[in-house]
């Protein structure tokens, strides 16, 4: 992730990847992933270190789904700008499996959020509750009263433990909660729309509190950001496929699968480079490709309407290369009643001194621009707010139009088993806590994988 591919920091591997566990084999046992995203990879590392033959088959050439990333005039970009947190855990500790070095691949920040001249969080180094306590209570730009409401919201929550008996809209929750509409503007919806990338009026409350339960409730550690300095192909996917290697699996790139057949001796996969038998697959990849692939398989219907079900929200990233001595005031900034919502300065990031990456969630104003017009309203705004008045050498949008599931109210997301036993699904969008982010997907792979290898119907060797 940086300006000038000379300067490319941390190198692939910070350490030496986790050796593989030996457990013997897994009598003809063979899995085939669909699709070489962080679901998918996670699926197939978890069964690879157990001694599992694993083929991963992905359509592009390059793995990572919609975290990966791209090159642009010469300097390493994302397809979108994805932040961890400290509780990711599972997306963590496989990162390091597979030769990641999270103190080096990570810039590590404290729980802060800064809107620019409105609005300011800030998560002092306390044992929880008390460092989300006191950062609500100090928060600059709302009134004591409203910073007193946040503070008796999430003690509120804490005391049901975030768990609500029914679900409802975030906004209708935060308003039975008398969150004055300031706090809900300045607060509650930019994470919502950070965490959930769906509008507050639309989400999930009940997905919201568990993003709140893990992050904020948690220790100091779990609020921390860790911004990535590598682009997201580099950080796990491509560490991820030299592991499988390395424990004998396989990775197909530019490679799709066009059918999934079962028959009598497993799953075959009807691929570019022929047909595979194997005797379970993951499918891992995006949601509308494994609606497509499930469809002629009637013992699948019922997942396939699910998948079909789901309505989907658009990310929009502007990358702006400004010559190099133009910098933010922080790391990650952002903006309140601007078309630019989430700043990141990839200089101080990762020395890629002068790119700006502007991040636009979910549904708005936004789509009705094309590409440079939504631009110059960005390159306005940054000289308006910032005072940056020199423009930009170049700039590239990048535009992710069904980048998440809309995170709606009592969403019917599909399960990751299916009808049929050896089929397993996988990706951020299938049923769990979280809504579409990595360490949901990282989660649904591991559900997956855990799910062949607990089956009643095998025995290891």
């Amino acid at each position: 992730m940086v300006a000038k591919l000379t300067h490319l920091s941390p190198p692939l591997s910070g350490r030496e990847p986790t050796p593989p566990l030996k457990r013997g084999g897994w009598e003809g046992l063979r899995v085939g992933v669909i699709g070489g995203g962080y679901a998918g990879m996670a699926a197939a590392v978890t069964l690879a270190e157990q001694g599992i033959p694993v083929t991963v088959f992905e359509s592009a050439k390059q793995l990572g789904g919609r975290a990966r990333g791209l090159q642009y005039n010469n300097t390493q970009l994302d397809n979108g700008q994805h932040i961890l947190l400290g509780c990711y855990r599972n997306t963590l500790k496989l990162i390091e499996q597979v030769g990641g070095n999270i103190e080096q691949d990570f810039l590590r920040l404290p729980l802060q959020l800064t809107l620019h001249n409105r609005f300011e969080l800030k998560a002092p180094q306390l044992p929880a509750p008390f460092h989300l306590l006191v950062a609500l209570l100090t928060a600059q730009g709302l009134s004591f009263s409203q910073r007193l409401q946040a503070a008796k919201f999430m003690l509120a929550m804490r005391k049901i433990h975030f768990q609500l008996p029914l679900d409802m809209s975030a906004l209708a929750l935060l308003k039975i909660n008398m969150q004055h509409i300031d706090l809900i503007e300045l607060l509650w919806n930019p994470i919502c729309i950070s965490a959930l990338n769906t509008p507050v009026e639309k989400a999930s409350a009940q997905v919201l509190l568990n993003v709140l339960r893990d992050s904020l409730n948690g220790s100091f550690s779990d609020s921390e950001m860790l911004l990535p300095r590598l682009d997201f192909s580099a950080l796990f996917p491509d560490r991820a496929a030299e592991y499988l290697k390395s424990c004998g699996g396989t990775v197909r790139t530019a490679c799709g699968v066009e059918a999934i057949v079962p028959n009598n001796d497993g799953i075959e996969l009807i691929t570019a480079e022929g047909a595979q038998q194997f005797s379970h697959i993951i499918c891992a990849t995006s949601s509308a490709n494994a609606a497509r692939l499930f469809q002629p398989i009637s013992e699948l219907s019922l997942t396939t309407q699910q998948i079909d079900a789901l309505t989907y929200q658009p990310i929009y990233t502007v990358y702006l290369q400004y010559p190099p001595h133009v910098k933010l005031p922080h790391p990650m900034l952002g903006f309140d009643r601007c078309f630019s919502q989430w700043l990141f300065d990839k200089g101080q990031i990762a020395n890629q001194h002068g790119l700006i990456a502007v991040v636009i969630s979910a549904e708005g104003l936004h789509q009705e621009l094309d590409h440079v017009q939504l631009s110059q309203k960005v390159v306005a705004e940054l000289c308006e707010q910032l005072g940056i008045t020199e423009l930009p050498l170049w700039q590239q949008v990048i535009a992710e139009k069904r980048a998440t599931f809309s995170c709606e109210v009592n969403l019917n997301r599909p399960a990751h088993a299916t009808s049929i036993d050896t089929i397993l699904l996988a990706g951020d969008y299938t049923a769990g806590d979280y809504p579409a982010t990595l360490e949901g997907a990282v989660m649904s792979g591991l559900r997956a994988a855990n799910a062949i290898t607990t089956s009643p119907s095998l025995v290891a060797n």
